[in-house]
């Protein structure tokens, strides 16, 4: 009975943080634990649907935006677009730290009581697949919100965030290690992969996981701990599935919608409204596109005066956490990281003629033939920059990268985050630290 008081009592709690599942909403709280199939499928789309949209904030972080200091709404994103992070003003919007564990809580559900009471079926496997899947992901993003980047040689002993794997709100939430993290979520897409058996979701249920999804997953986990050999793999298994790109030459249209052909998980939405309006893209982000042949210059951007709007973001279609775009450029980075100069070549140019013009390409072409490995390095990481710009990829690849030094203006004051600065790594959020004494 204590078990089961202890699920209502979660239930409850998160549902007074959100819900949009019916079942979920009007079932009576003696009545919430799930029982049935389409019961469990309730939970696992609610744990869908309140996924959060941290990327935007990660955004306000990286070079990408400019701030516009006169809009209403800048007052919420200011400290965080100055790394204030210590003692930030209390209007300032939080990361959702909770909100990711609320996620995993009702993967929690899923995972731990969903084959106890469903008899075993194709459909009862890719539902718990999902909720492996999703789990998994969340914790990669907790982890590279809140603690440092994966470091073979230091992430036993890097401070990450706690593990919830029970539904258990007696349990100490005590921070566990990177490298603890990280084992607990190659261990979920592990167990995932074993169970997923959809190969890629159709348009308007693509923002749940299937194979080509759970694939990008990893190689984007593996990406991230620079095991290339494994992003690799992973980035070709998910190719084999859908290796589709959009072609700017002959389809003026964003890649990153969900009913477009690069779509393999649309499920964040990953520049919010509210900091749309708010923002402009930064002179550092316009400056890495060619306006003659980058095909992306002119759909992702609109001039505004002496300043440039994105296009890019604030509306359901445009949802996306993974695309084939990604899986090329990671192909590419691989190729190169295990010295395979010529096939990364190849790779960053066959995405390439998908974004240039004819005669950009032919130029292209020639400059990156010519490249030696380092400068190689480079052009995939600005390509990288250039073709993901608002989607919640760049605060990511800095953390992973060069961390580089960026400095924001604010009312003619300059505030610099300085090269390999601390606060590339977020502290936890005071709501957070206040709740649990352990942080």
């Amino acid at each position: 009975m204590k078990k089961y008081s202890k699920y209502i009592l979660f239930f409850i709690a998160a549902l007074t943080v959100s819900s949009c599942d019916d079942y979920l909403d009007v079932t009576p709280v003696g009545k919430v634990i799930p029982e049935t199939l389409p019961q469990f499928r309730a939970v696992l789309t609610t744990a869908y649907s309140t996924y959060p949209q941290h990327k935007s904030l990660t955004e306000v972080r990286a070079d990408e935006l400019t701030l516009n200091e006169f809009s209403d709404d800048f007052i919420y994103y200011r400290d965080i677009y100055i790394w204030k992070d210590a003692n930030p003003d209390r209007i300032t919007t939080s990361f959702q730290y909770a909100s990711l564990y609320n996620v995993i809580f009702y993967t929690n559900v899923l995972i731990n009581e969903a084959s106890k009471k469903i008899e075993t079926s194709a459909e009862r496997d890719q539902l718990i697949g999902e909720a492996y899947a999703l789990r998994a992901m969340a914790y990669f993003d907790l982890a590279n919100l809140f603690a440092k980047p994966y470091n073979a040689a230091t992430a036993a002993s890097d401070k990450a965030v706690p593990l919830a794997l029970e539904i258990d709100l007696e349990q100490a939430f005590i921070p566990e290690s990177v490298e603890v993290i990280y084992n607990q979520i190659i261990s979920d897409t592990n167990e995932a992969e074993k169970l997923l058996n959809v190969t890629s979701q159709p348009k308007g249920l693509n923002y749940r996981f299937s194979k080509a999804s759970l694939y990008s997953l990893e190689s984007r986990i593996y990406l991230y701990q620079k095991q290339w050999q494994k992003s690799l793999d992973a980035a070709n298994k998910a190719l084999a599935i859908k290796n589709n790109l959009v072609d700017l030459n002959t389809t003026k249209v964003l890649a990153n919608r969900f009913d477009g052909v690069e779509s393999i998980l649309a499920l964040e939405n990953t520049f919010i409204n509210i900091l749309k309006a708010a923002s402009y893209a930064s002179p550092d982000l316009i400056a890495t596109y060619n306006k003659t042949t980058d095909l992306r210059y002119s759909l992702y951007f609109l001039a505004s005066g002496s300043r440039f709007r994105i296009q890019k973001g604030g509306e359901d279609a445009q949802k996306c956490s993974f695309r084939t775009s990604e899986l090329y450029l990671t192909k590419a980075e691989t190729l190169l990281a295990l010295n395979n100069l010529a096939d990364a070549k190849t790779t960053v140019l066959d995405f390439a003629a998908k974004r240039y013009t004819q005669a950009g390409l032919s130029q292209l072409a020639t400059s990156v033939n010519a490249m030696n490995a380092t400068d190689l390095a480079t052009f995939i990481g600005d390509e990288r920059r250039r073709e993901f710009a608002a989607e919640g990829h760049r605060w990511f690849d800095l953390r992973r990268t060069s961390q580089k030094q960026i400095i924001h203006t604010v009312d003619g004051d300059a505030y610099t985050l300085i090269q390999n600065d601390p606060r590339y790594t977020i502290i936890y959020p005071a709501d957070a630290r206040l709740n649990n004494p352990n942080l």
